[in-house]
């Protein structure tokens, strides 16, 4: 394995017990992803693309096979273990935005700033407010934000962290053409300053095209790997 990459998938399964039968989801995929790079995950409705992402962000544990985010074995750690690691090097940006409903834009992406216990947490998310175009909405709670400004909080928050790896899914599938595609924009163009790898879940092959590496998965296995 070379310590370069910073995700490296080997041979990953995934298979539940639904009744007296065994349902496979994900069957045997590999890949792997350097840092700073842009991967997209594409395949129909149901093909295994959002468990291959939470097994990949630690969300989950696989049946088989193994997954190293960050250099660290997912595998072989435990549950507290993958919540620390989730805590220091992933950001995630979810299609459903996610947002804590009692809490202001600025309180939300200042969550996981406080969870590490930054004295300057409101100044940094005040600034990455700022960066998503949302500075003068700070005070306002997710019911009063739009879609696309609801997606462009949970964008700040998703960096607040300053993660390695960023793990996206369905970030625009919630919203109409024209502000998914400014919520793309934004993305690429936040992950670009920061040097995040990118890692998207998407069903807009459109969308996929704009990543360096593409990932096409069908009945949970892997069909095909283009570059960019």
């Amino acid at each position: 394995m070379s310590i370069m990459n910073i995700l490296q998938v080997q041979n990953l399964t995934k298979t539940y017990q639904s009744g007296n039968r065994k349902l496979t989801v994900l069957d045997g995929v590999t890949f792997e992803v350097m840092p700073g790079e842009t991967l997209s995950i594409v395949g129909p409705s149901g093909s295994g693309k959002t468990t291959l992402l939470g097994l990949c962000a630690g969300l989950d544990t696989a049946s088989a096979g193994s997954v190293v985010l960050d250099g660290e074995p997912l595998e072989i750690m435990s549950e507290d273990q993958r919540a620390l690691l989730r805590n220091r090097s992933v950001g995630f940006i979810f299609q459903n935005f996610q947002l804590l409903p009692t809490l202001t834009a600025l309180e939300n992406v200042m969550v996981p700033l406080e969870l590490k216990g930054r004295k300057d947490a409101q100044q940094v998310a005040l600034d990455l407010l700022d960066q998503v175009g949302l500075a003068d909405r700070a005070t306002h709670y997710p019911t009063q934000l739009s879609g696309g400004e609801q997606q462009r909080v949970s964008i700040a928050r998703a960096f607040a962290n300053e993660p390695k790896i960023l793990f996206a899914d369905e970030p625009t599938g919630n919203l109409d053409t024209e502000t998914g595609e400014m919520i793309e924009g934004l993305i690429f163009k936040l992950n670009e300053e920061k040097g995040t790898t990118l890692i998207l879940v998407t069903h807009d092959l459109e969308l996929a095209q704009k990543t360096q590496q593409i990932i096409y998965i069908k009945g949970g296995k892997l069909q095909e790997v283009t570059h960019g």
